[in-house]
């Protein structure tokens, strides 16, 4: 049990504390200081203007776009890189990396390699089983799984605490979980993040604040950070995305493991350690609403 709860723990923090996701801060450039002027009651008594919390129509086309692109993908792989924050003995954070490189076939495959600054782990989903390995101790969580991957991915993270920072990209429908915002502004263009030319977009809701960069001509996000209301830190979360395929062939024999399924076996259980306040993947938040039903 204790090697399981070891494993647990491994591939909880892999993937929570790496959802990659961070508020962005604002940079203010100024020139040489000015004077400073005098107030006058009336001045001083002015009320800056209040701010209103709009989801503005071009960053809402843009996040509709990046959706409706993942959305439609029958496959997809891709690589990313997740830089989390950790606080250390002093206080000030501490930043650790983790790699993820994502195979998926909708609707009900998905394999995910994970080296990282800690221990090395793998998972494995092919419709029926959903398997957490770690190749260092040859240990293998197994779980029955449901029959889609975002069912799977609701109940890895329900047994035993474990997701991807990439969840809300890689559910069926991307921009369900976007269109909850209170906040979504265009922030501007970029032609650093990943070499090529992207938009960038600020969402928020309660929550979480995002900042996420989309490719300008093939609608994919390239970057996201994160920062969470509910964690007193304001630790902040990265996920850089490259590496790109959409529809590709994928060979069946990619979702599973010949050595996973000979490594030592136990059941999936939740880790010991604690993860940050507040930091859960959008579509985990809550169940979706049914829908009424009709009578005769």
């Amino acid at each position: 049990m204790k090697a399981a709860r070891a494993l647990a723990s491994t591939l909880a923090l892999a993937g929570c504390f790496g959802l990659a996701q961070t508020a962005a801060a604002q940079a203010t450039t100024a020139s040489a200081p000015a004077a400073p002027k005098k107030t006058t009651p009336k001045a001083s008594a002015a009320k800056a203007p209040e701010f209103k919390m709009v989801m503005e129509p071009r960053a809402v086309e843009l996040l509709k776009a990046m959706s409706a692109r993942l959305a439609a993908a029958k496959s997809m792989s891709f690589t990313g890189i997740v830089g989390y924050e950790f606080p250390s003995k002093l206080g000030p954070p501490l930043l650790y990396t983790t790699r993820y490189d994502v195979t998926l076939a909708r609707p009900d495959k998905l394999r995910v390699l994970m080296p990282g600054d800690g221990p090395a782990s793998e998972f494995y989903y092919d419709a029926k089983t959903m398997l957490a390995y770690a190749p260092a101790e040859n240990l293998a969580a197994v779980s029955d799984a449901p029959s889609t991957i975002d069912a799977m991915l609701k109940k890895a993270f329900q047994t035993a605490a474990i997701y991807f920072p990439f969840t809300d990209l890689v559910i069926a429908d991307p921009y369900a979980v976007l269109a909850d915002g209170k906040l979504a502004f265009y922030v501007g263009p970029s032609g650093i993040v990943g070499g090529v030319k992207t938009e960038m977009v600020a969402w928020a809701n309660d929550e979480v604040f995002l900042q996420i960069w989309l490719g300008v001509d093939d609608k994919l996000p390239r970057r996201v950070r994160a920062m969470f209301n509910d964690d007193p830190l304001l630790l902040r979360h990265d996920l850089e995305l490259s590496n790109w395929q959409l529809d590709g062939p994928v060979a069946a024999e990619k979702f599973v493991s010949a050595k996973a399924l000979a490594a030592g076996r136990m059941a999936f259980v939740a880790p010991t350690v604690k993860l940050p306040p507040g930091v859960k993947p959008l579509a985990l938040k809550k169940s979706p609403a049914k829908a009424p039903s009709k009578s005769n």
